[in-house]
C-alpha cells in the first residue's frame, strides 16, 4: 500500500520578453517591437476516481511543467508553457514537506487544486520606451515557477471502519456483506492494506466500510504496520470494532483493551467516536463463557453478536452502524468547525517582499526570495539590465528601508550574489 511519498514540483519558468525594433517600410523611425514572453505552466493535482492509491507516483522523483516561450517580433506574445495536472486518489492530503502545512485536502470527488504557479513572463522591450531612451536595449527577463518539496499522503475515505487485532474475522465480515473480495486465511496479517466495500441497506441506504489491518500491541507508537494504516481509522466516523469471543486467538477482554490503548495512544480524539462492539465467532463453544466475562467487566457496553461464518447477527451491526454514521453525519453538519482538515489552503499572511539587515559597518544585505529569483536571470554587465533591476529595487521601496535603516552614500549592498553600492 503506497499512501506516503515524497515529491517535488517545479512550475514552468516565464518566458523571456524580446528586445526588437519596427522595421517597415512607412515607419522610416521604426522604435522598439519585442513581444512578452509566455506564461511558465502551473501544477495542479485532482481527485481522479479510478486512482486507488499513490503507487504511479512512488518512482516520480520530479514533476515539472513547461517554461513559456520567449517574445518574438512585432509585439507577438510567446506561447504560454504547458501545465501539468497530476491524478490522485480521493482522500489525499498535500502538504509542504519543508514545514508541514497543509496546502490541500482532496476530499471531494473532481477536485482540482492549484499547487505551484508558474512565472510571469518578461516585458519586451516596447514597455520601456521613454522620452529619454526612445531606443530600449532592455527586456525583462521571466519570472522563475514556484518550487517546493511535498509529501503526499492518502487516507482512505470511509464511513465505518473495522478494527480489531488479526483473525479476528473483519475481512470474512467485509466480504460477506459488501462486495469487496479481501484475501482471507487461516493466518495473521493476510490483510497488508486496507479493503473498501459498499454495504447496501434497504430504502437505498447504505455506507462505505472499511477493512483495516490487524493491529497489535504497540501499533500506537508505529510497532508493525501501526502508523500505516491508523491515520486511516481519524477519518472513519465510526468504527467497528470486532472481538474473537471464541478465545483462540487471545484473551477477549485483553484484547479489547489493548486496541482502546493503542488507538488512544496515536491519537486520544479516536476514542471519542463512536464504537460498535462486534462478539464474532459466537458458533465457538467458549464464546458464551468468553462474552458471559465481557459482559460482567464491561456491563454498559452494547455487544452484538455474530458468527460471520455462519452469516449470523450481521444485519443488526449494519443498522446499528448506519445509525451512528447518520448521527455523527448531522453532529459535523451542525458543528462544521469541528471537521478534520477538510479546508483547501490554510490562510497564511502575507510575509513582506524583502528584509533588511546590517552585517558589518557600511554593509547592508537585503534578503528577498523575490529579488533573488530575478537577480538570477539579470546580467549586470549590461548597463540596461543592471539599470532595470535598480529601479524594480526602487519600486519595492527597497532604497527608502535602506536610508531609513541608516545605509549612506557609498555603503555596501548585497542583493542575491551580486554587490552593489549604494547611491541616495
Amino acid at each position: 500500500m503506497i499512501d506516503l511519498i515524497r515529491l517535488h514540483v517545479k512550475a514552468g519558468d516565464g518566458g523571456r520578453g524580446c528586445v526588437a525594433w519596427r522595421r517597415e517600410k512607412f515607419y522610416p523611425n521604426g522604435g522598439p517591437f519585442g513581444g512578452d514572453g509566455g506564461k511558465g505552466g502551473d501544477i495542479y493535482f485532482a481527485v481522479d476516481t479510478n486512482e486507488t492509491t499513490l503507487t504511479k507516483l512512488r518512482f516520480t522523483r520530479t514533476v515539472k511543467a513547461g517554461n513559456g516561450a520567449p517574445g518574438m517580433i512585432k509585439k507577438m506574445h510567446g506561447k504560454s508553457g504547458d501545465d501539468v495536472i497530476v491524478p490522485v486518489p480521493l482522500g489525499t492530503m498535500i502538504r509542504n514537506a519543508a514545514n508541514g502545512d497543509l496546502l490541500a485536502d482532496l476530499t471531494k470527488p473532481g477536485q482540482k487544486v492549484l499547487i505551484a504557479h508558474g512565472g510571469k513572463g518578461g516585458l519586451g522591450n516596447w514597455h520601456f520606451a521613454t522620452a529619454r531612451n526612445d531606443a530600449p536595449e532592455y527586456a525583462q527577463p521571466g519570472e522563475i515557477g514556484e518550487s517546493l518539496d511535498l509529501q503526499l499522503e492518502l487516507r482512505l475515505l470511509a464511513d465505518a471502519g473495522l478494527i480489531g487485532f488479526p483473525s479476528v474475522g473483519k475481512s470474512t465480515f467485509l466480504s460477506i456483506v459488501t462486495n469487496a473480495k479481501p484475501e482471507i486465511a487461516p493466518y495473521a496479517f493476510t490483510t497488508i492494506e486496507p479493503n473498501i466495500g459498499v454495504v447496501s441497506l434497504d430504502n437505498e441506504r447504505g455506507f462505505v466500510l472499511a477493512d483495516m489491518p490487524g493491529l497489535i500491541e504497540g501499533a500506537g507508537e508505529g510497532k508493525g504496520l501501526g502508523h500505516e494504516f491508523l491515520r486511516h481509522i481519524r477519518r472513519c466516523r465510526v468504527l467497528i470494532h470486532v472481538i474473537d469471543m471464541s478465545g483462540t486467538e487471545g484473551d477477549p477482554i485483553e484484547d479489547y483493551e489493548i486496541i482502546n490503548k493503542e488507538l488512544a495512544r496515536y491519537d486520544e480524539k479516536l476514542l471519542e467516536k463512536p464504537q460498535i462492539i462486534v462478539a464474532n465467532k459466537m458458533d465457538d463453544e467458549f464464546a458464551p463463557v468468553y462474552l458471559e466475562e465481557f459482559e460482567k467487566k464491561y456491563p454498559d457496553l452494547k455487544v452484538y453478536e455474530i458468527s460471520a461464518i455462519q452469516h449470523k447477527g450481521l444485519k443488526e451491526v449494519l443498522y446499528a452502524a448506519m445509525d451512528a454514521i447518520d448521527a455523527a453525519k448531522k453532529a459535523e453538519e451542525e458543528n462544521p468547525q469541528e471537521v478534520e482538515e477538510t479546508v483547501v489552503y490554510k490562510y497564511k499572511p502575507k510575509r513582506p517582499d524583502f528584509y533588511i539587515t546590517k552585517e558589518a559597518p557600511h554593509r547592508w544585505k537585503v534578503e528577498s526570495e523575490k529579488l533573488d529569483r530575478l537577480s538570477e536571470t539579470i546580467d549586470m554587465d549590461n548597463e540596461d539590465e543592471a539599470y532595470q533591476f535598480a529601479l524594480r529595487m526602487s519600486e519595492m521601496g527597497v532604497d527608502d528601508a535602506l536610508y531609513k535603516a541608516g545605509a549612506r552614500d557609498g555603503d555596501q549592498v548585497i542583493v542575491g550574489t551580486y554587490i552593489m553600492g549604494y547611491k541616495e
